[in-house]
């Protein structure tokens, strides 16, 4: 296995200790930004500390993708689009070290300068930057970007830019962006922001676009060919005008990167064995110790990698969605969670291999410490205190069952918990106060068998409380649709986190997401102490009150008991073709955006 680097050996507190140092003032443009202290990157940095400069370029890699699409632009609400397109397709002013959080480095912008308190921020174009089709870069397009997006773009632009002031231009290659309000984190968002031509949507309508036209992009990969729902291939831009930054030095080295779509995962893993595919991440611990020896593997041609990360589990499994009237009760939820029997799912598909979810931000330094809130957390929870999920301040544990089939301790306590609620057993069947019978339906997209068993064994374990449910898959589309409407009641959910949570946590989990369509968050969070805790996080100013922020707002969430939580992989595992490799660096977020397959190369490309 290829290592982390020494500076992740270390442990959690002392890599956050170490970028989360004591916020400075960049009084002068500069090549990076960082919201606490400076970059850790000097202005002569020769690569990633994860690339490899010398990576030879060529070669190709053929990924998969279950589902299907039917847009090729990633930065509207509108359409199914291939989720690598904004990553490897797009760029934007800066990009991310992802060997660090909260730190971000010039690309298109050659230097960047803050307002100490985080009121502005402002950005100077490189003159060499070059859209794909060879037209420079303007301030003109930066600032149409920004508008675009933050109007009628993706439900993920439109809150950052409510908190614009003003964008404009200051010179010939240079802007400036002012906040309503100081906040330190704007400046790393419009970085981020992806940058595109404006005169190619000149008389068009951009929200409505789809297949008929892909945004122009100064990225390093071009679309080259589609097919609706089959497959995208990108091809790496020749002419690209970053290759020599040392940025890009050692990243997006193969010529091709192929994406092909199928209905169901087990035909993809089938695509895998038989060399259509060339790449395949396998998150079923079971399934990589079982499954993988087949002729290819034994032959040499296909090699298994582990990579192994330090960032936060997020959460994953099943969101129970409180626009419900059911899901309004804490207590319903709470009696759901205990009749999930995660050891006997876990045994089941898993061989009991993988740890679960214990809260949001679990694994990492940012997570809720065990027993009750003291300290710096208790302080930022006092205020919240009446209106709090039991557990938040005394403290919070996922129950745990006996990995027996029947589940008995938790199947009781879950029963104890719907008489509480209301609820009660009438002739075998679990009923609502009003007398109806308590049914509810679990919405799944077709394509995942793993996510399909589990919920068999727990459909199986709810008719123990009276209570049956009406199982519904749909195809990707339909499935869009439903959750961008928070059509359903309960759905399998995923949200990867980061050691840098910022303004995104509103998107996920604050109350304007509720009946806002296409927000993310779908378990429908609607908490003062959340919202709070978000704003108390984006105004912290220190290493210390950002830390016991986050792992306030870690135990809300986590007792709010909105999601029943699975499990995480402290790895990642990538069965792949031979030919392909990676640096012995690994970067602290392991196999994350812009790791596989940015900074892979092919061996026959040397």
């Amino acid at each position: 296995m290829k290592q982390l680097r020494r500076a992740i050996r270390i442990g959690h507190a002392a890599l956050i200790a170490g970028f989360l140092a004591v916020p400075g003032a960049l009084a002068a443009p500069s090549h990076g930004i960082a919201m606490y202290g400076d970059p850790a990157l000097p202005p002569d940095f020769v690569s990633l500390p994860y690339a490899n400069p010398d990576a030879p370029k060529g070669g190709r890699i053929v990924l998969g993708e279950v589902g299907g699409f039917d847009s090729l632009n990633p930065h509207i609400l509108k359409g199914r689009v291939p989720w690598q397109l904004r990553f490897l397709a797009h760029e934007s002013l800066m990009a991310r070290n992802y060997d660090e959080p909260f730190a971000l480095y010039g690309l298109l912008a050659e230097s960047v300068e803050v307002d100490p308190d985080g009121l502005w921020v402002a950005f100077t174009l490189r003159p060499e930057a070059r859209f794909s089709d060879g037209s420079p870069v303007t301030v003109e397009d930066v600032l149409w970007s920004f508008e675009t997006l933050g109007t009628v773009g993706h439900p993920r632009y439109l809150g950052a830019w409510a908190q614009v002031q003003s964008a404009e231009a200051t010179g010939p290659r240079s802007l400036r962006i002012t906040f309503t309000e100081p906040n330190r984190e704007l400046a790393l968002i419009m970085g981020m922001r992806p940058i595109l031509k404006k005169a190619q949507w000149e008389g068009k309508d951009f929200a409505e676009s789809g297949l008929d036209e892909a945004p122009i992009s100064s990225a390093p990969y071009v679309i080259a060919d589609f097919e609706p729902g089959r497959f995208v291939t990108l091809r790496r831009n020749p002419d690209y005008w970053a290759a020599d930054l040392p940025i890009r030095r050692g990243v997006h080295n193969l010529d091709e990167i192929r994406m092909e779509f199928f209905g169901d995962a087990g035909v993809m893993f089938e695509a895998f064995k038989a060399g259509i595919l060339t790449s395949i991440r396998e998150t079923n611990t079971a399934k990589w110790n079982r499954d993988y020896d087949f002729p290819a593997m034994q032959a040499g041609e296909v090699v298994k990698s582990v990579i192994p990360h330090e960032r936060p589990s997020g959460i994953t499994g099943f969101a129970m969605n409180t626009r419900r009237a059911d899901f309004a009760d804490w207590r319903v939820r709470d009696a759901l969670i205990h009749a999930f029997n995660f050891e006997l799912i876990n045994r089941t598909l898993n061989g009991a291999e993988v740890p679960r979810i214990t809260s949001y931000f679990s694994n990492s330094v940012l997570a809720m410490q065990d027993g009750p809130a003291t300290g710096r957390v208790a302080e930022l929870l006092a205020p919240y205190a009446d209106t709090l999920p039991p557990g938040a301040l005394e403290g919070y544990t996922l129950p745990v069952s006996d990995g027996s089939e029947a589940n008995r301790r938790n199947i009781r306590a879950a029963l104890r918990l719907m008489d509480e609620a209301g609820y009660t057993i009438e002739e075998g069947v679990m009923t609502r106060p009003d007398g109806t019978p308590f049914t509810f339906e679990i919405l799944l997209s077709q394509g995942s068998s793993e996510v399909q068993s589990m919920i068999n064994i727990y459909a199986k374990s709810l008719e123990r409380l009276g209570v049956s449910v009406d199982i519904t898959t749909v195809d990707s589309a339909q499935y869009r649709e439903r959750t961008d409407a928070y059509d359903f009641d309960m759905t399998y959910y995923t949200r990867g986190l980061s050691l840098s949570p910022g303004n995104e946590q509103r998107l996920y989990w604050g109350s304007e997401g509720v009946d806002i369509p296409g927000s993310r968050n779908w378990p429908g969070i609607d908490s003062a102490a959340v919202d709070g805790l978000i704003d108390a996080m984006l105004s912290a100013k220190s290493q210390e009150d950002y830390i016991a922020t986050v792992r306030a707002l870690d135990r809300v969430l986590t007792a709010g008991r909105y999601v029943i939580p699975i499990w995480f992989n402290p790895v990642s595992r990538i069965a792949h073709a031979a030919d392909l490799t990676y640096p012995e660096a690994l970067p602290a977020y392991g196999d994350w955006i812009s790791f596989h397959p940015d900074v892979w190369w092919s061996k026959s490309a040397e």
